[in-house]
């Protein structure tokens, strides 16, 4: 299994952006599809975005298409979130996960490992 670990977090005005970077440590790291998720107090952790494992395939879910993207350097084993236009609605911890599949999945349960998650928060 894998370790994960995310950074970038913090607060920020509505408007404003932030970068989240996932490092992840593994030699193989071109063989996972990787995936942001976010959880707001109360609510249920939500799928934000994937990407492929060559990074030629990204995938948002309807609330952040257009603002956020998703990124990643295989040579870094780095996966990355860009979050621009930010919402008070974003504010959540954002956790990054990790897929043996080739195909994304919106599901939580279907990602095999996780990072501890890194608080994101939008004032207005």
């Amino acid at each position: 299994q894998v370790q994960l670990v995310e950074s970038g977090g913090g607060l920020v005005q509505a408007g404003g952006s932030l970068r989240l970077s996932c490092a992840v440590s593994t030699r193989t790291f071109s063989s996972y599809t990787m995936a942001w998720f976010r959880q707001a107090p109360g609510k249920e952790r939500e799928f934000v975005a994937a990407i492929s494992r060559f990074g030629d395939s990204t995938y948002y879910a309807d609330s952040v298409k257009g603002r956020f993207t998703i990124s990643r350097d295989n040579a870094k084993s780095t996966v990355y979130l860009q979050m621009n236009s930010l919402k008070p609605e974003d504010t959540a911890v954002y956790y990054c996960a990790a897929s043996s599949a080739s195909v994304y999945y919106t599901g939580a349960h279907r990602y095999d490992s996780w990072g501890q998650g890194t608080q994101v928060t939008v004032s207005s």
